[in-house]
Parts: structure tokens; sequence; C-alpha cells
């Protein structure tokens, strides 16, 4: 049984979980490989005291220990800056230590598997300050529009929202509902997860997809980091 374990530290939300073959984590998402799930979706940045413990935790409560692991999914962003430093600095860590592959999984495409109820078109939105945001759009689980820094405006995705069937999803999604008043398709605001990793560790996992050199790999910004 391959055990992988997932980052998730875009966000505010620190988040970890454990993805293998015979899971049994019971969550209402249909995600099939969680075998466990730990996270703290504060509303503030804590993963470099939180982190590590939340791995400790997790990994001793299913009785395992890193020896066990056989690959470690990051999620790779956009997102937070300091977070997906935070992140992918561990990840690195734990796979030098262990000799085992890093897996980098979209944040934007994990994002779209928190939709309850998948529609025709889903529209990922990671709030990036003022009213910009990170975010791509999902077509039958596929990728039709790149990811991109987007500024919202009322007119923002107008051909897509008009044909209707349209779930928009994330940090940024309550932001752009109030900008446009659409009230016809759907809008869920939430934080990415390690829970919706896990399918995607597993299938690229499956299929050898993981990251080449590690000692070069760097998260997805997006954008330089700005302090202000």
């Amino acid at each position: 049984m391959a055990i992988i374990l997932c980052l998730e530290t875009t966000s505010t939300n620190c988040s970890v979980a454990l993805a293998a073959f015979e899971a049994g984590f019971e969550n209402s998402l249909n995600i099939k490989y969680c075998l466990d799930l730990k996270e703290d979706q504060s509303d503030s940045y804590g993963h470099g005291e939180r982190l590590h413990v939340f791995i400790e935790e997790i990994l001793e409560r299913n009785q395992l220990t890193t020896k066990d692991l056989n690959a470690v999914a990051i999620s790779k962003g956009p997102g937070s800056y300091t977070g997906l430093r935070i992140g992918v600095a561990s990840a690195k860590g734990l796979c030098f230590a262990l000799d085992i592959p890093l897996i980098a999984i979209d944040t934007l495409q994990s994002l779209t598997l928190q939709v309850p109820k998948p529609t025709n078109t889903i529209i990922p939105m990671i709030d990036a300050r003022r009213m910009e945001v990170y975010t791509a759009v999902f077509q039958n689980q596929e990728k039709t529009v790149d990811t991109s820094a987007k500024i919202l405006e009322e007119e923002s995705f107008d051909e897509l929202l008009s044909a209707g069937n349209v779930t928009v999803i994330g940090s940024g999604a309550n932001k752009f509902q109030e900008l446009n008043e659409d009230h016809t398709n759907i809008y869920i605001d939430c934080l990415p997860s390690a829970l919706t990793m896990c399918d995607l560790a597993i299938q690229a996992y499956k299929k050898s997809d993981v990251v080449n050199d590690i000692a070069y790999f760097e998260p997805y910004y997006l954008k330089e980091f700005k302090s202000n």
C-alpha cells in the first residue's frame, strides 16, 4: 500500500493529509484515497509552528512513521508566498532525508475538487489582495484557460457566466459575486485543503509523474513577492 503525505500551505489553512490506495476517511466530496486529514482553517498564518506538529500527529494516530511514506505531495501554488516557501521547504527536506519522490499538485486544480456537485465550468479563485485573484478555468475537469493573476471587473468571465452552469470556488469567490451581482451561478467560499490533493497525488504516483530535480524545484509563485 503506497502512502503519500500531502501538504497544503498556500493559504491560512495549514492542512496535512495521508493518501493511500486503501483509504477510509469519510468525506462528502467523493475523495477516494484519503486515509486521514488534519487541518486548521485559521484566519492567520501559523504554518511554521503547526505544520511539523500536524505531520507528526497524523502519522502517529495512523501508527506510521516517516519511513512508511512512499512520496510527499506539495500544493505547488499559486498562493501565499510565505506559506508556499514553508510547505516546499518541508516537503523537500522529507524527500531528501527519506530518498522518496516529490509530487507537485496544481493548487487551483485541487481546489476544483471541493465542488460537491461539479458543473460544466469551474472557476477556482484564490484571493490575491484588493481586487486581484489567482484563477484559471476548468471545463469537464480539464484546464481550458491557464492560471493567471487577474484583476476582477464586473464583466470578468461574462461569456462563461451568461452560459450558466458555472461554479466559482475559493477565497475570491464571494468578492467576485459582490462585484458582478450574479445570482444565477454557484459561488463557494473556501480555502485549499490537503483532502482534495489525495486523489491527484495517487494518480500522479501511479503515472510516476514526479518532480525530476527536487533540489531545483520552486513553487509556482506567479507574482514577485511584495511586502505591502
